[in-house]
């Protein structure tokens, strides 16, 4: 396990978002001295980790991952979705080191609120709290069915001749399951037909159980696949800036 990684257990900051996460079960209290508030961090319960954004520093301006270089955290607001001349400050969580050019970009991977639902006072989200963006996730699946078809990533094209015949699941890194063995649903962002050891782009099948956060962490493609998004992603914030 990394050094950069920080343990709590619970905080009473923390605890609700945590402990719904953990499937209800009771953590307890105490935060240790040394936990930094800092944006962005990842501090680990018991079982999962939680990733959580301090509300304290909302108006610092984007910042990248400590754990996760390729991700960036971009202070925004949305309109609120019943006074639209209101507006509620979010993360948005992108792979692109620059802001995007509204809320509803496509860039945005999901947008993680400063402060959880239904609370008040100094209470930080969690990753329960996290929304995912449809925008993203279409852009995604696409880019993922593209790079198959150009080979672009040799994890599942060594996949395919090792499989030979039959679906072949595309699993997110996060959680690679062992060997042999099949991922969470949550887990799988896809499944293709693999004949002859070769992929069948055509047959590609987006997996509707998969999510692109959960307590194991944000989407996480292998390296070939993560290229080809960032490469698009770039395209398409282009395309939404001109």
């Amino acid at each position: 396990m990394r050094a950069s990684t920080r343990y709590a257990l619970s905080t009473v900051r923390h605890g609700l978002s945590a402990a719904r996460l953990l499937g209800g079960r009771q953590l307890a209290r105490g935060t240790p001295s040394n936990l930094p508030r800092r944006l962005p961090y990842t501090y680990f319960s018991a079982v999962r980790p939680v990733l959580c954004v301090p509300r304290a520093v909302f108006s610092q301006a984007s910042v990248a991952d400590s754990d996760r270089p390729d991700l960036f955290y971009h202070p925004i607001s949305i309109p609120h979705s019943v006074d639209s001349s209101s507006s509620t400050p979010v993360y948005a969580l992108s792979f692109l080191p620059t802001p995007p050019s509204s809320s509803r970009s496509a860039t945005v991977i999901g947008w993680l609120p400063a402060i959880a639902k239904g609370t008040s006072g100094d209470i930080e989200a969690g990753l329960d709290d996290f929304v995912e963006n449809p925008n993203f996730r279409s852009l995604m699946q696409e880019t993922i069915q593209q790079g198959l078809r150009e080979g672009v990533d040799e994890v599942w094209t060594n996949g395919a001749l090792q499989l030979q015949h039959g679906w072949m699941h595309i699993h997110d890194s996060r959680n690679t399951p062992p060997l042999g063995r099949i991922g969470d649903p949550d887990d799988i962002i896809g499944s293709v037909l693999v004949e002859d050891s070769k992929i069948l782009p055509d047959t590609y099948q987006a997996m509707p159980s998969y999510r692109l956060c959960t307590s194991d962490g944000p989407i996480q493609l292998t390296e070939g696949l993560a290229r080809k998004l960032r490469t698009v992603l770039e395209d398409v914030a282009l395309r939404e800036t001109s």
